[in-house]
């Protein structure tokens, strides 16, 4: 059984008196522990079927199954908390909270949780969280602010935060897009650290040398799937 199935999926947007379709009929899956880059010219799609994926965007028509059950009937507090238990997020813009520090960033969705019924208690919390900085190489940086990090230490801190909840699949959108190519190197090679570990990891990108070192590449084209190569 795939991880996630996409059948005959289609997003359909409206601006004015025109029609955009995001997302064109497609169908695709992805099993667990790949390691999947979606690539594409711009308004191709891609974040779009991210987000579908990542249960942050509904579709117009068509089935979304996560490990073989349907989504559609979900309400928006039941995709929270599937998003929640069983995803994690990493942004271009990394989201962090300015006045909080790295470790009280990454224990965020700890406390988010208690509101799923999953209670962790505040030591566990704090223990979970410096465990996720320990992964991303950031056990001396606990204490500082997003301001007193650089952009790649503030990525590391979002990849964290994705992380401390032990989510089955990490979503990445544009996640190098604010780096320098050093840093975005450093970001990559974090994320085949993450996949070897047995995490699925999706992850967005323009770029194609990183597209190029995912195990799998999607391309996306006026909302189709153009390409699905596997490496060799």
């Amino acid at each position: 059984m795939p991880l996630l199935h996409l059948e005959g999926i289609t997003k359909l947007f409206r601006r004015g008196d025109e029609e955009i379709r995001a997302i064109d009929s497609l169908s695709l899956s992805i099993e667990g522990g790949e390691l999947v880059a979606i690539t594409g010219a711009s308004g191709s799609g891609k974040s779009t079927l991210l987000y579908i994926l990542g249960l942050l965007d509904v579709p117009t028509s068509g089935e979304y199954l996560l490990e073989g059950s349907p989504t559609a009937a979900l309400n928006d507090d039941s995709r929270a908390e599937l998003r929640n238990r069983f995803m994690g997020f990493v942004f271009q813009g990394f989201h962090l909270l300015p006045r909080a520090s790295a470790l009280r960033n990454v224990m965020m969705p700890l406390v988010y949780a208690a509101g799923y019924g999953r209670a962790v208690p505040e030591p566990e919390q704090r223990a979970r969280a410096e465990g996720a900085l320990a992964t991303v190489g950031l056990s001396d940086r606990m204490q500082h602010r997003p301001n007193e990090l650089s952009g790649g230490q503030r990525q590391r801190v979002a990849i964290a935060r994705a992380l401390v909840n032990r989510p089955r699949v990490l979503f990445a959108d544009e996640p190098t897009g604010n780096l320098d190519s050093r840093s975005g190197k450093e970001i990559l090679a974090l994320f085949e650290q993450l996949n070897s570990s047995g995490v699925t990891v999706i992850m967005v990108t323009h770029d194609p040398s990183i597209a190029q070192r995912a195990r799998r590449r999607l391309v996306l084209g006026d909302g189709k799937l153009l390409e699905d190569t596997h490496a060799a």
